[in-house]
């Protein structure tokens, strides 16, 4: 029997563990202003990419409570990093958008990325159409069976 497909999932397993037990929890971009926890600056950086979002997108995307969203825009907005506007045809939905510090510790957190992923996007810039597609449907896949463990 071919060991590949068991290198390939354990190579998963491996990349899961690391991501898992990394010691990056806080990210500091120069000053205690621009200090996030990972959940902070990917909620920032949600928002960044999908301006007018609703939490409960955000919750879902990141499949998390509506509960723990809310509570991490409440420390984002304190600290005007993100503003709320009043959406007239549905009041229980409110868009979100970055404030212009807001925008600053978003464009820190694609700097960041620019630099220490640098190596990842050329290797996936350099994948096939077919290769990018079966790459992108095992990460939906493999997302998908992590329900099981979580």
């Amino acid at each position: 029997m071919d060991n590949f497909p068991k290198e390939v999932i354990n190579a998963f397993i491996g990349l899961t563990e690391r991501i898992a037990n990394s010691k990056t929890n806080v990210l500091d971009f120069g000053s205690e202003e621009m200090t996030f926890y990972r959940g902070e600056i990917h909620i920032i950086k949600m928002i960044g990419d999908y301006p007018g979002i609703f939490s409960s997108e955000i919750a879902r995307r990141f499949g998390i409570t509506r509960a723990v969203v809310h509570k991490t825009l409440l420390k984002l907005e304190e600290r005007e990093l993100v503003t709320k506007t009043q959406n007239d045809a549905d009041k229980k939905r409110v868009p979100l958008f970055l404030t212009e510090k807001g925008r600053q510790a978003y464009l820190f957190h694609e700097e960041y990325h620019n630099r220490h992923d640098k190596a990842l996007f050329e290797y996936v810039d350099g994948l096939s159409q077919p290769e990018l597609e079966a790459v992108k449907k095992f990460l939906e896949h493999a997302n998908n069976l992590i329900e099981n463990h979580a």
